[in-house]
């Protein structure tokens, strides 16, 4: 029996826990990715799907191309995130229903802790670049709030609505902070796309419903295409002011990770459909010790995780 090289299983792991992130409502992958250290180079192997390689792949130069777009680390990464999002979907969904205020105090505090992680990496030079990097994050955490809070909008039943939804979604999957699942239920196309994927899976999808599943997946190829070789291109250029937004993002997503919340459908036993409302707890009881404590738990793992791997660098 092959067994894979260890660098191959802590691909697999790390998409793993980024798989793990994808199911649950308002967490990014791209956090994930971020707070691993392999955020850089999936959006450089991302944005490498290009004409160069599809030039490379018309000359048979297999091995040239498959070091270009970096193609071990992404299957490797693929394989543990389908692995991740099929595994773990069923605990999440549990969690999420039945240990809701426990589950997202974790949450909570390991996308507080990575925010740290995150500013640690902007060094700014003066006063100048101090004031310039905390009004980008300042600003970034004040979009980040506000867009978790907005409601629905109407949905579309068209191919450039469904193509649109892909390319925004793929997008703000990529990015720290931002779910692409969430930005979907904002478009109002959430329930429509799983939907049709569910269908596609037991072959039950009528032939419309596959033509806008093939436009919708049309739309994120184009977007996350689009959107990595931006990304790369600002990371190269202009790295610390990213990374400045970046942790702004995550902690402007915060407001969804907020551990105590009234639920609005108790009638609801679809998680997609449910709605919830944030709200202050009425007295401190144990509760609120046990969420609080397990926030900072795991505030300080990733701050610990990151201490371990400093010093092992």
């Amino acid at each position: 029996m092959i067994r894979p090289p260890s660098k191959d299983l802590a691909q697999i792991m790390r998409g793993f826990l980024m798989g793990g992130a994808d199911v649950i409502p308002g967490v990014s992958g791209g956090t994930v990715a971020l707070i691993l250290g392999i955020y850089q180079r999936l959006v450089a192997a991302i944005s490498h799907v290009d004409l160069h390689l599809f030039r490379m792949l018309g000359e048979r130069e297999w091995r040239q191309a498959a070091e270009y777009i970096d193609l071990r680390f992404l299957v490797g990464l693929g394989v543990g995130i389908v692995t991740g999002i099929g595994s773990l979907a069923g605990l999440m969904r549990y969690l999420l229903l039945e240990q809701r205020s426990y589950t997202l105090a974790v949450f909570f505090g390991l996308i507080l802790g990575s925010s740290v992680v995150v500013a640690k990496m902007v060094r700014p030079r003066g006063a100048g670049q101090w004031i310039g990097f905390v009004s980008l994050a300042v600003a970034a955490a004040g979009f980040a709030a506000w867009l978790v809070g907005q409601q629905q909008i109407g949905f579309h039943d068209s191919l450039g609505y469904f193509f649109f939804c892909g390319a925004i979604a793929i997008c703000a999957m990529i990015l720290p902070g931002i779910s692409g699942a969430y930005i979907l239920w904002l478009l109002g196309a959430y329930v429509a796309v799983t939907g049709i994927i569910h269908r596609a899976l037991k072959l039950q999808a009528t032939q419309h419903e596959l033509v806008l599943l093939l436009v919708f997946a049309t739309g994120c190829a184009a977007g996350l295409i689009c959107f990595s070789k931006l990304l790369k291109w600002l990371l190269e250029k202009a790295r610390e002011p990213v990374m400045a937004i970046l942790g702004g993002f995550m902690i402007g997503s915060l407001r969804l990770m907020w551990p105590f919340q009234i639920d609005l459908t108790p009638d609801e036993d679809k998680l997609k459909l449910k709605e919830f409302q944030s709200m202050m707890p009425e007295r401190w009881d144990q509760h609120v010790t046990l969420c609080f404590s397990l926030a900072v738990a795991a505030l300080l793992t990733v701050l610990l995780l990151e201490y371990v791997s400093r010093t092992q660098d």
